[in-house]
């Protein structure tokens, strides 16, 4: 695809979204790939996401991503929306067509599975029970992904129940729902833990969760990066299971957002990454 003579623009929808770090990843690749364009924040508040997608276009848009509070909302505005999303039920990333018209898709189970294969590559969803805690759009793509790659045992458990049982009950396959007050024996053989909820985000509590009971070899997974590492990582790496952070998961979806806006696949690189931990950290 050729864009030589078009100034390329993309960007992140979000309330509050200044705190998201893709701006800064996606200006690297325009970069690395010698690319004129920018990718910018788009504060878009609950309840105006419509009219701004649908300026998208005119704008001169090639798409955008969105991020809380929007994922689920934009189900219902856009044009088409891929089987993937229809599943995962939430839309990451929007693609502007020619036309006009919106395309949604998912990229969130895209970014953990590339980010938990780099960082731990012997990883196998069926190694052994996985458990997931939290049932909101983040937990619904970790959810897929995990079956997607053959998990042969979910865990999930939620505050509200309910939620995680809506999720069990649309997907399908070998999900067991629990209360929240079972959390911590849910860690019991589990070959695979993930958080999923904001708890152990910056300006939220910790994720109340014992590790007691989860095996020294079982890997611990976070999609939170803000901080670098939660309170859950820091312990589990003490106590000495193998960790992800959540850094990875944003970086790994991009490249997928990238070929559908503008055929081109961008290199995820040592550089990028710290570059976005030392801006996380606050030195960059």
């Amino acid at each position: 695809m050729v864009h030589s003579e078009k100034f390329l623009l993309a960007g992140v929808m979000g309330w509050p979204v200044m705190h998201s770090r893709s701006p800064l990843m996606h200006n690297y690749w325009f970069e690395q790939q010698g690319m004129a364009g920018t990718y910018v924040f788009l504060e878009i508040k609950p309840g105006e996401l419509e009219p701004a997608l649908k300026a998208l276009h005119p704008l001169g848009f090639s798409g955008c991503n969105l991020t809380i509070p929007h994922k689920l909302d934009a189900m219902t505005i856009v044009d088409e929306v891929d089987d993937v999303a229809k599943k995962i039920g939430a839309i990451s990333c929007v693609v502007v067509r020619e036309d006009g018209s919106l395309f949604g898709t998912n990229n969130d189970w895209l970014g953990f599975l590339g980010n938990l294969k780099q960082q731990q590559p012997d990883w196998r969803a069926s190694a052994g029970p996985c458990t997931v805690i939290g049932a909101g759009g983040g937990g619904r793509a970790i959810v897929y992904a995990l079956l997607h790659e053959g998990a042969e045992e979910v865990r999930l458990v939620n505050r509200t129940q309910k939620n995680a049982q809506i999720i069990a009950d649309e997907f399908g396959g070998p999900i067991t729902v629990y209360p929240w007050e079972d959390r911590h024996s849910l860690l019991e053989r589990a070959s695979t833990v993930v958080n999923v909820t904001n708890q152990g985000m910056v300006g939220e509590d910790p994720l109340d969760l014992n590790l007691e009971k989860l095996p020294v070899n079982a890997i611990a997974a976070d999609i939170i990066y803000t901080p670098l590492e939660s309170t859950f990582i820091l312990a589990a790496r003490e106590r000495g299971n193998p960790t992800v952070g959540g850094l990875g998961m944003l970086i790994h979806q991009g490249p997928a957002a990238w070929t559908k806006w503008f055929g081109v696949e961008p290199t995820v690189t040592e550089e990028l990454r710290d570059m976005m931990e030392k801006s996380i950290l606050g030195d960059g």
